[in-house]
């Protein structure tokens, strides 16, 4: 699993920089129907990504084994490893065995909604080019006749997996990769490809990048036309940006890859009016949000920010993975929504369509915790100090969500606390999921002293919640 942990802390240097040191980047959308969906969606606090492609039939980390950059993420594995050609040639040969014959996406929203997740991010199409979508564009694609799947009365796969999430009330989002490692017009096959840029000179060639652009058009409007209704545009691979948007020196960018971002964004938006756009890593105001990865921030960002992170080690379905437990979930989102921002989990299906079983377990437990401490979640914002010693906080209204987070399996609730004394009074004190609790508190000059009668008798929990009413003089 080392591989993939390299490649997971490789990806977030950079994103984890731009996201607390670079927040000057960040140019706020003037589209009155933007604002409101992000407002929204900034409420919403917790969703789903998952990553899906051919890749899950082997295991691997995702499109990345074709990228033929030297290093630890990019690292070939198995019969083909030892001959780039011969690989690729195999791996882009999964297209004809991809058969996810037990693919029933309502049983992922249906759990996905029981953990109170409230949106979905599905992989339409990564970096390696093939689409989980009908697409006109290339026949590199899951309904494609040469895969087997194609047969299967539900093979849109993307369109059954945002219908089955809207019928849980979900709102949608389509991640889509812009650089296309399968596509001629990105790497051209009369050279070899020599990293994750272009393999031509686009100047020498402008002929070829201007059939690319057209072509990621192409696949977004299809998108954002065919798929009902789309509330955010996910767009991955920073390094497709025009030369002058290089600021980051980490990217590896070549050439002047520009797609035409505003473009694409208007054409988005007259089919999707309010759509949100996620131009990832690229600053402008194509970037409607920022995106950390696999981290979460020391404090509240100055704009909308989500962090996306894996449930378990990899963004693709491998063998015997690792699952992160239900409490460092939990304390995940709760650390993240203090610091005003939204926790994306990622959880990919394997080659036959289905989650790990433990995936499942994870999400009945979130599930349980949130049916009672999701009011210190959902609707809230950022309150000063945002974590004291255990503590992190949220604030709704007059109501202050002060949330224990657990330092190991044994740890309890303390009988004595000491909590800031915030902007008002405190008028009472109780204990979400345990409301018989006796909670006796006392102003002192900066803080107040708080004391639990019977912590012993409280409810099992990863975390518990003091619900703290403000005056509202």
């Amino acid at each position: 699993m080392k591989y993939f942990a390299l490649l997971l802390s490789f990806c977030f240097v950079f994103q984890i920089a731009s996201a607390q040191e670079n927040h000057q980047k960040y140019f706020p959308p003037t589209d009155t129907l933007v604002i409101k969906k992000l407002k929204i969606w900034s409420n919403q606090k917790f969703g789903l990504l998952m990553h899906w492609g051919t890749y899950s039939q082997w295991g691997i980390v995702e499109s990345w084994s074709l990228c033929p950059e030297d290093e630890d993420w990019c690292k070939r594995r198995g019969p083909y490893a030892n001959n780039y050609f011969e690989y690729k040639k195999q791996y882009e040969n999964l297209q004809t065995t991809f058969n996810p014959k037990h693919f029933d996406p309502s049983k992922w929203s249906a759990a996905a909604a029981s953990a109170g997740m409230k949106y979905v991010v599905f992989t339409t199409k990564h970096h390696d080019g093939f689409c989980m979508f009908d697409t006109k564009q290339t026949d590199y694609k899951v309904t494609d006749a040469k895969c087997p799947y194609s047969k299967n009365a539900n093979a849109d796969i993307a369109k059954q997996v945002f219908d089955a999430f809207r019928k849980q009330n979900f709102a949608v989002g389509a991640y889509f990769s812009k650089p296309d490692w399968h596509c001629a017009d990105y790497w051209n096959p009369y050279f070899p490809p020599l990293d994750r840029n272009p393999n031509y000179d686009i100047k020498k060639y402008p002929e070829k990048w201007n059939r690319y652009k057209q072509f990621t058009f192409n696949q977004i409007e299809e998108l954002m036309s065919n798929y009902g209704k789309m509330d955010i545009l996910w767009l991955d691979g920073g390094w497709v940006r025009p030369d002058s948007l290089d600021t980051d020196k980490n990217a590896k960018i070549k050439n002047n890859q520009d797609v035409e971002m505003n473009k694409i964004a208007t054409m988005a938006r007259k089919h999707q009016p309010g759509l949100i756009v996620v131009d990832r890593d690229v600053p402008g105001e194509n970037q409607n949000y920022l995106t950390p990865e696999q981290t979460i921030p020391d404090k509240p960002l100055p704009y909308p920010w989500e962090t996306c992170m894996t449930m378990a080690t990899s963004w693709s379905w491998v063998k015997n993975d690792q699952y992160k437990s239900s409490e460092k979930i939990i304390q995940t989102l709760a650390k993240i929504v203090s610091r005003g921002g939204n926790f994306l989990l990622n959880i990919a299906p394997n080659a036959d369509g289905e989650w790990d079983s433990t995936a499942y377990i994870r999400l009945k437990e979130i599930g349980d915790w949130m049916k009672t401490n999701g009011e210190a979640i959902y609707n809230t914002h950022p309150v000063a100090p945002y974590q004291k010693d255990n503590f992190v906080f949220t604030q709704n209204g007059d109501c202050i969500y002060a949330t224990y987070l657990k330092q190991n399996e044994n740890d309890k609730l303390p009988e004595s606390i000491e909590l800031p004394a915030f902007s008002k009074q405190f008028s009472k004190i109780e204990i979400l999921g345990n409301l018989k609790a006796k909670v006796d508190f006392k102003k002192e000059k900066d803080f107040y002293s708080v004391k639990i009668n019977g912590t012993e008798k409280l409810n099992p929990s990863v975390a518990w919640v003091l619900k703290i009413r403000l005056n509202k003089n």
